[in-house]
């Protein structure tokens, strides 16, 4: 009888080099576990090295990082020089990096940091030890040339390293223009970066020049392959079987979502009964188009989510599905999966039921014709059962939103900024985009969708993405209970809390002078949801069992959680090992979705400091949003920016800061400034590379009484 093979595995060869004192060569990992395969244990560990668990320390030897005092992380580079690494695993704080210790590498950079000393109190320090991925391919900056050979001035402060750019890879690139510089050598110990021009952009202060900045910045895809267009024009026309479908063309369906908007997930339909409502809320059914482990299933993996900029979203899915065949587009047949529920006139769902359907969208309505209808203002709706179906859907929005409130539901009643535009691109304004009841009828049977899609999979034993969202910490609600104690309200400490502990606090402030402050503050002082495999609640809506279902047009999560449920409703039974590795799909798509929000946070905030370049000068009315040891910052009220008063710049006395009150006293006068202080303000200058804007304090409105 044939000996049977030794099935080779990353788990087996991390688990014998965590039982042995010492790094271990190749020839003893294949002793010890009985392999003859060499080359493929040679990659494994070559890959288990990219992935940052163990490091290879000679020629022949590699240990465990955390045997070694070793630890994963990214770098965030100061312009001063130093840096702080900030571990991926680790829950202890940022390690410190001297300017010494730095070995070359580049902010953002994934890299190998030997811990040198961890005091107690004090940040742990490190060295680094080996870069394992470079993160920035792409740097934008300005041009300069001395005629013989080019540089590369960085944009960002951060990238500090000395970028050479020979003439013959300058692009005909003028000095002192900005362009777009791809890294073809980064710099080592024994040489430096050495880059080619591949763009030069245009004008600073049009909006395209900025999004042009910011895609490439963080490395957004914005073209897809051809094998990826190829296969979504062939899915878009490919013949579908109506056969297994439940046929609800004849029910009123229609979507509601913004002016612009032009990617259509969901599509909604209502019907009065005696005992209540029954909700149809019919998804597209993207899983259809995009089968698992196609060239357009890995660049959806890759992109992880659409970004949406002002005029311009860099889409997950190809066009052709995106806006075509996967959107439900009015008077047009698609294939969806709906979610149907019967909801007394309570609110309580007493039953539900998930199916696959084909529908068709009788209209496409705007977030401010519905409220129109609900306001019985003109709104160019004619057809009257739409009419009819939109107040019903208005009573069941508000009876859901109701009863989650009462479970302790948080509602975050915080304006988003809208970006106002030329003809040629130029910013005119940025507004405070008004938040309708329109809004929060979608938004309650979305949350009312994914939760039942949550509840029906876990019980029924399938494995799944949920969407968590942590308590805050024990610090963080500290901090808070001292910023909020500096405007007048009381949120007494205790061991554990819960979510309706917050919400009554933000009903108590709602419709006072801090009401968006107080927002504010708490939103930042709440952990970031996230994506895992692993449920664990979600603590901003109160909900047991939750997850993201949809959107699956513009997020991975929801498309992963779809292709669950399409094999559940055909299966039943459980499949334990439906995915491969669900955790590690969660913590990629978790990450991809925070660098899309962090692309599109520095999209509005550099269009507002290009909007306020040419104001300098103009005074305007404000209120104090934030306190610091080196000044205030104040959100103005006629646009939606906020700029800083910088300490230095109050000349009438010696001012300190109380960090347990969050303000500041000036030594001689008393006088304070606090969050939520009323105040007039200069703009007196605009930094556009450091995206700052600089106040001139005129007048305070409110004077509190002295401390």
């Amino acid at each position: 009888m044939p000996k049977k093979k030794s099935s080779i595995t990353p788990k087996k060869i991390i688990k014998y080099m965590s039982q042995v004192d010492k790094p271990v060569t190749i020839r003893e990992i294949c002793r010890h576990l009985g392999l003859k395969e060499r080359k493929k244990v040679q990659e494994i560990l070559t890959d288990l090295e990219k992935q940052g668990k163990i490091i290879q320390i000679s020629s022949q030897r590699y240990g465990l990082l955390h045997k070694m005092n070793l630890v994963v992380g990214h770098l965030s580079y100061h312009p001063d020089g130093y840096g702080f690494v900030i571990p991926e695993k680790e829950k202890k704080g940022d390690i410190f990096i001297k300017p010494r210790h730095l070995k070359k590498a580049m902010h953002g950079d994934r890299v190998i940091v030997r811990l040198d000393k961890r005091r107690r109190g004090r940040l742990a320090e490190g060295e680094i030890v080996r870069i394992l991925e470079r993160k920035n391919k792409y740097i934008v900056g300005i041009f300069e040339t001395d005629g013989q050979v080019g540089f590369l001035i960085p944009e960002e402060q951060r990238f500090a390293t000395e970028i050479v750019i020979p003439l013959s890879w300058a692009k005909k690139a003028g000095s002192g223009q900005m362009v777009v510089a791809e890294i073809v050598r980064f710099p080592n110990l024994h040489r430096g970066a050495l880059a080619k021009i591949v763009e030069v952009l245009g004008d600073a202060s049009l909006l395209s020049t900025q999004t042009q900045i910011v895609t490439y910045k963080y490395n957004l895809p914005q073209i897809f392959p051809e094998p990826a267009l190829k296969e979504a024009e062939e899915a878009a026309s490919q013949a579908v079987s109506l056969n297994s479908r439940t046929d609800l063309r004849r029910l009123t369906f229609f979507t509601i979502d913004g002016e612009k908007a032009k990617d259509f997930d969901d599509a909604v339909g209502i019907k009065k009964e005696k005992s209540g409502y029954r909700l149809y809320v019919s998804i597209a059914d993207v899983a259809h188009y995009v089968p698992p482990h196609s060239v357009l299933d890995r660049e959806a993996f890759l992109r992880g989510n659409s970004v949406y900029f002002p005029e311009q979203v860099l889409p997950m899915l190809p066009f052709s599905l995106s806006q075509g065949i996967c959107s439900l587009n009015p008077k047009q047949d698609r294939l969806t999966i709906t979610v149907e529920m019967r909801f007394t006139q309570h609110g309580e769902m007493v039953n539900y039921n998930i199916y696959q359907s084909v529908i068709q969208s009788k209209a496409r309505l705007t977030y401010s014709q519905v409220q129109s209808v609900l306001d019985n203002r003109g709104s160019g709706i004619r057809s009257k059962r739409i009419i009819g179906a939109l107040q019903l859907m208005a009573e069941l929005a508000e009876i859901l939103r109701q009863r989650r409130m009462k479970r302790g539901s948080l509602d975050f009643d915080l304006p988003e900024p809208k970006v106002i535009l030329d003809l040629l691109g130029h910013t005119t304004d940025i507004i405070r985009a008004e938040r309708l009841f329109s809004h929060k009828i979608i938004e309650e049977f979305m949350i009312a969708t994914n939760e039942t899609v949550a509840m029906h999979l876990t019980e029924q034993g399938w494995p799944m993405v949920y969407r968590v969202h942590d308590k805050p910490t024990e610090e963080k609600v500290v901090a808070f209970t001292k910023l909020i104690e500096t405007l007048g309200y009381n949120f007494p400490l205790k061991k554990e809390y819960t979510p309706i502990d917050f919400q009554r606090l933000l009903e108590e402030v709602k419709g006072s002078p801090h009401e968006f402050l107080v927002n504010r503050l708490l939103l930042r002082s709440l952990k970031q949801a996230r994506y895992s495999s692993y449920n664990t609640g979600h603590f901003g809506l109160a909900s047991d069992c939750y997850t993201h279902f949809t959107s699956p047009i513009r997020r991975y999560a929801d498309l992963v959680v779809h292709r669950i449920l399409k094999k559940q409703l055909h299966y039943k039974r459980p499949q334990a090992k439906l995915i491969k590795n669900l955790e590690g799909i969660c913590e990629h798509i978790s990450e991809k979705e925070r660098i899309a929000m962090e692309a599109e946070r520095e999209i509005i905030d550099r269009l507002r400091v290009q909007f306020m370049t040419n104001k300098i000068g103009e005074e305007y009315d404000g209120v104090i949003s934030g306190v610091t040891g080196f000044g205030f910052f104040v959100e103005l009220n006629s646009v939606f920016v906020e700029g800083l008063v910088r300490l230095s710049s109050l000349h009438d006395d010696y001012y300190f800061f109380d960090q347990r009150n969050f303000t500041l006293i000036g030594k001689r006068t008393r006088k304070s400034f606090r969050l939520g202080d009323k105040v007039r303000v200069r703009v007196i200058d605009v930094k556009p590379h450091r995206r700052e804007i600089e106040l001139h304090l005129l007048k305070k409105y409110q004077i509190f009484s002295n401390l």
